[in-house]
Formats: C-alpha cells, structure tokens, sequence
C-alpha cells in the first residue's frame, strides 16, 4: 500500500510502498477513506516531540472496516468508522473510572516479540521496521488497529468530514464539554483560531455559553470564529497584552478559558484571564522541556489550570453524537476544511500549516 513515511526529523515525508499485516483476534483491518494534516503531526516533523523512526504519519480518519480478528465484538466488515488515537482496554482503572482517554494499557498495541503491523519489504523479501504512529499510522491506504481505536457510525456521514471528529474536533469540542463542563450563560475564551480552537468555539456555543472571546492575531482567523459561535474578538497584534484585554471586556475575567496553541505566552496568559473561580484548560501541545510561571497568590481565588488530553473522551459514545450535531446542523465540520488533497500532496499541507493559514486539508483516498 502506499503511505506518507517520515525518515527524518525535519525533512519531507516520503510516499513509499509499506507491508501492513493481517488483523489478529482484536484487531480491525480499515481501508482509508479520508485523513486530516493535523498540527500534531507537524510537531513531530519538526521534532517538537520524538517518536520512533521510519513512522507512517497521520491520527485523524475515517473508513470502511475491510476485515476483523476473531475476537473483535465492537465493529464488522463494511462499517463505516472514525479512528481514534486512544485505544483502551476497557478494564483497567482509568477505564472502569470513566477516564477511558488516559487508558495506556500495552495490550491495545502489539509486543516487541509480535511481527510488526507495518513493516518495509525488500525486493529479497526481508522485512525492516516501520514504527506506527498514535496507534494509527492514517496516512496510508490501510490502517490495521486494535478494535477499541475504532468505532462505527452512520453511513450517510461524509468520510472527510467524519476524519476531523477523530482529533481536532474532539478534542475542542470535548475539553469543552468534558474537561472543563461549561454550562449555559457562562463565559469562555479561546487563545488560537486554528482547527482545534475552532472546534472548541463551536462547542462553547452548543454548550450554551453566555460570551464566547476568540482570541487570534490572524484577522481572517477571527473572522471564521465568528461563523463558529464567537460572540467577541481580540485581535493579538493589536493588543500588548491579551489576558488584561480580555479582563477589561468581561469585566473581570472568564469562567473558562482554553489554550488551544501550545505556547508559555499563551499557556500563562490563558491563567491569567479567569475571574475568580475560573479553570485554564491547555489544549495546545506544549514543547517537551518548556516550562510556565504562574503567580502563586492568583491561586487565591481558587483559579485552576489544567491539562486537556482529547477531549476527555469516552469516543465509543462521543462520536457517534458528534456526528449526529453535524448531521443535524449544529456542528460546522464544513467550514473547517480548506481543501482537499491527495496523499502525494501531503508536504503541501504541512507548508500551510506553517504558514498559520486557515482551517486544515484533508486528504481523501479514492
């Protein structure tokens, strides 16, 4: 099958021919339908976060299931399904707990002493390794997955549009929901109009809040938050310092703010900005090694910061919903794409990323 490889931190993904192995008793064997170039990936291309090399690249799709393992109960041959980077296993502590997303249990992956899912074949036939990427590896033809990465949902939901729900969406839209339970009337803002922010503005409006404060230097960024449920703007670069902007137009701060960069600017800023009683949610993927100050007697006033990993999802049941607010129009997953590409096209879409350029592309495999 053919799949976007990263070699080398730094240096453009290369579309090779990689082996992929047949499902084992649970796991699932998907074709590819549609992937999002996610910022995520960007920060390992560029090596703000390590992992092990040659990867196949990609978290964010959606597919058809093309054949299962023995013991896999969840999902069958020809469901159409959103993927998810956060396997669980169902049993552990987090599980049974309801933190399903902080599951990191070794038996949703394959051992060390199991053939590889992918591996890179000779023309003598011997095989050399290929590491899988969040579980995934999306930028490929074919994923092969363990059944609890995967799940089914309605076949009238377009395949580009479903690829988004797997990361940025459900991530935005359940910190939101999840991590930090806005409630209705209450204020929110957002630091970065990028997909993962948008997709949190869009989930502060379904959750009902009051304000909404899009926060972004990007003029047409805050723009299309406006079409997300942004009640208000803050434009970064005209303003010296955005968290006391912010304060000034609420009055006294948010009850919830997001961090959805991955900045120590914005990480301390988004602290910054809470009245009394507010919760910080970073969102954004943080620099290994980087730091954030914060002043200890804003701690005072019971101000809360905290991390956000996926949404805090319970995916099973998360994304089927999601789709369902899509499909019933209350969920924009439209206006989030910029273009569709091919897989051949897929340096093209890191290179708008870098630039900061709207919304993200979604690669879509005939």
């Amino acid at each position: 099958m053919k799949a976007a490889v990263l070699r080398e931190v730094g240096k453009p993904l290369q579309i090779e021919t990689v082996a992929i192995g047949k499902p084992g008793p649970r796991e699932v064997l998907i074709r590819t339908k549609a992937a999002g170039v996610c910022h995520s990936d960007l920060h390992f291309v560029e090596g703000s976060y390590t992992h092990a090399l040659p990867a196949v690249l990609g978290h964010e799709s959606a597919g058809i299931v093309e054949a299962v393992g023995s013991e896999v109960r969840t999902v069958k041959v020809g469901d159409h399904v959103i993927t998810c980077l956060n396997p669980y296993c169902g049993h552990c502590e987090v599980c049974l707990t309801g933190h399903m997303n902080l599951c990191i249990s070794p038996e949703t992956r394959r051992s060390k002493s199991d053939a590889p899912r992918l591996f890179k074949e000779d023309l003598n036939g011997a095989t050399g390794p290929m590491a899988q990427f969040l579980n995934l590896s999306s930028f490929a033809e074919m994923m092969l997955v363990h059944e609890h990465a995967c799940v089914a949902i309605r076949k009238d939901m377009p395949f580009d549009r479903a690829a988004l729900i797997g990361c940025s969406v459900m991530t935005g839209v359940g910190a939101v929901m999840h991590t930090s339970n806005v409630r209705p009337g209450e204020t929110v803002a957002v630091i970065g109009c990028g997909g993962v922010g948008l997709a949190t503005i869009n989930g502060a409006a379904i959750a009902g809040a009051g304000r909404i404060i899009a926060i972004d230097r990007l003029a047409g960024k805050l723009e299309l938050a406006k079409t997300f449920g942004a009640t208000d703007v803050v434009d970064a670069s005209q303003v010296d310092d955005i968290a006391k902007a912010v304060v000034e137009l609420t009055g006294g701060g948010v009850h919830h703010s997001f961090e959805a960069i991955g900045l120590k600017a914005t990480a301390e800023a988004s602290f910054k900005m809470l009245r009394r009683g507010g919760t910080a949610n970073v969102i954004g993927m943080i620099p290994v090694g980087t730091k954030i100050e914060l002043h200890g007697v804003d701690f005072l006033g019971e101000r809360r910061i905290q991390g956000s990993y996926m949404g805090s999802n319970r995916f099973p049941v998360d994304m089927p919903r999601l789709v369902d607010f899509y499909m019933s129009g209350k969920l924009k997953l439209d206006e989030l794409i910029s273009r569709r590409i091919k897989l051949e096209d897929v340096n093209s879409a890191f290179d708008e990323l870098k630039r900061g350029e709207l919304a993200r592309s979604v690669i879509v495999f005939d």
